[in-house]
């Protein structure tokens, strides 16, 4: 398993695609370049182009037996700077890096205001308006629990499934407006969002929404029946994918470290369970 950051503005998203330049490809590219094995990675979200990754999980089969020490190096060496490898875990055969994932957090952020911020254009959504935050975070509220998510996806969407519970959305202000970038309003914030999945573009068309609600044309009291309505157009348009970062992808109970030790237990007292079964002697486990 390795974890993975990326400046999203180079890569067409994570999945390979043909004659495209993505994350996998990338890595894979790496791979067979650093240990002569053409390998296929996977991860947990395919991402859309434009997308950043801040701590994403990657996993592929190799019968390498080199060092996690020497395969986070050696990939690190040979990539471009606007990807890294910034930890590497080996983990059970029965570890699914898309299944096993119990959680995911997104940031979306926005540069608010009529000034532009060079330094901020590639990962943040230039709004040129003086946006409501209190009304902005009243409405987020709305979004938490679990709900019919019908009306924030793409038409591309195969989920069979619409129902998505999230723990957390929160929009926060980011940081104070830089000296020489900015007039009076303009303002950095950061849509936060925790869930257990997500649909298609679900986390941009939040985005969307929140900033309809901050520029004063959709009420925050009318988002229950927004969502209710799992109606498209009752949502807001989908935000930019260059302003939405995969921070953190979870699993096991306790999150990241701890959750993979758990998934290895689990591995391994299915393993002793089965060879019980097989045999008919008692498991190492048993008192």
């Amino acid at each position: 398993l390795l974890w993975v950051a990326f400046d999203g503005a180079g890569f067409h998203g994570f999945q390979q695609q043909r004659n495209l330049r993505t994350v996998a490809g990338a890595l894979e590219d790496a791979w067979q370049q650093f240990r002569g094995e053409r390998v296929t990675v996977r991860s947990s979200s395919r991402t859309d182009a434009g997308v950043h990754g801040r701590r994403m999980p990657a996993t592929f089969e190799t019968r390498d037996t080199i060092a996690l020490k020497g395969i986070r190096h050696g990939l690190d060496h040979l990539l471009d700077p606007d990807i890294a490898i910034i930890g590497a875990e080996e983990v059970p055969d029965a570890f699914h890096v898309r299944h096993d994932a119990i959680g995911k957090r997104y940031v979306y952020r926005l540069w608010s205001g009529r000034s532009r911020a060079p330094t901020r254009r590639l990962d943040h959504w230039h709004v040129p308006w003086t946006l409501d935050l209190a009304a902005m975070q009243a409405a987020a509220q709305h979004f938490v629990g679990e709900h019919d998510y019908a009306g924030y996806r793409t038409t591309a969407c195969t989920a069979q499934s619409t129902l998505r519970s999230l723990s957390r959305v929160d929009v926060l202000r980011e940081s104070a407006p830089s000296a020489g970038l900015a007039v009076d309003g303009d303002r950095a914030f950061q849509i936060v969002v925790e869930g257990n999945a997500f649909l298609h573009n679900m986390v941009r068309i939040i985005a969307g929404t929140l900033v309809e609600v901050g520029k004063g044309r959709m009420e925050p009291a009318s988002l229950p029946a927004r969502i209710a309505s799992r109606d498209r157009g009752q949502a807001g348009p989908t935000a930019p994918g260059h302003g939405l970062t995969l921070e953190a992808v979870f699993y096991g109970p306790y999150g990241e470290a701890q959750g993979l030790q758990h998934k290895k237990l689990l591995a391994r007292l299915r393993a002793e369970h089965e060879a019980q079964a097989t045999t008919g002697a008692p498991s190492p486990t048993e008192g």
